[in-house]
């Protein structure tokens, strides 16, 4: 009877590989998690709990569905060569879509890591990180489209070199924070801990923390 109506065959066949896919996920996610969280329980491996709390497990996890159903749709039967290539085209994205996130997740981790040594004190890199997450993000939404399009990526950055007046007038301000971030760094113009008085924004007390766009003053009244 299927034989007969091979779209009903192919939306059989694609219903069942979604609940395979999200089935998979889920024991996935299970077992990642449960591992994490055996391995962050270990004195040496306190790190991991840093991995875990910045959803980086989460995030791997959540890759498994779109990869089954990347891999399984050739085993659809009845399904078009169109089909076959759009709907392989819409699980990639998600699956890079997963990886943007847990590569944004990892920054974090690290940044959290990196906020527990001695070096943190003196010098920050959340500037840096927030750069690098931003940049991370616009390469990875470019992907994402030029993926959905099915067009290499290439064309879309050639297209962005034409926008390059209007990309750098649009992230002026975060160009302006990035390099203001290198020369207080680098000069170690201003630390943690400082104290630094402004009047004219009502600043007068200890810097807790310098990011790409603000430093952040805990005043004392």
């Amino acid at each position: 009877m299927l034989d007969q109506h091979p779209a009903l065959h192919a939306g059989l066949g694609l219903v069942l590989l979604l609940v395979v896919a999200l089935t998979l996920g889920r024991v996935a996610r299970f077992v990642i998690l449960h591992m994490a969280k055996l391995l962050g329980r270990q004195p040496a491996m306190h790190w991991v709990v840093d991995l875990l709390h910045n959803k980086l497990f989460h995030r791997l996890a959540q890759m498994v569905p779109s990869l089954v159903i990347q891999f399984g749709l050739n085993l659809v039967p009845e399904l078009s060569k169109t089909s076959n290539h759009f709907l392989g085209n819409v699980a990639l994205a998600f699956t890079i879509l997963f990886q943007v996130l847990a590569l944004g997740a990892l920054l974090n981790a690290l940044l959290d890591i990196y906020a527990r040594t001695a070096h943190a004190r003196t010098r920050s890199i959340k500037g840096y990180v927030q750069l690098a997450k931003m940049i991370l993000y616009i390469f990875g939404a470019i992907i994402i489209v030029a993926t959905l399009i099915d067009r290499s990526p290439l064309l879309l950055l050639s297209g962005l070199g034409a926008m390059s007046a209007v990309i750098l007038l649009v992230y002026k301000d975060t160009l302006l924070s990035f390099v203001a971030s290198v020369q207080l760094t680098s000069n170690d113009m201003l630390r943690v801990g400082d104290w630094i008085e402004m009047p004219q924004v009502g600043a007068d007390g200890d810097v807790v923390d310098i990011t790409l766009h603000t430093v952040k003053v805990q005043n004392y009244v």
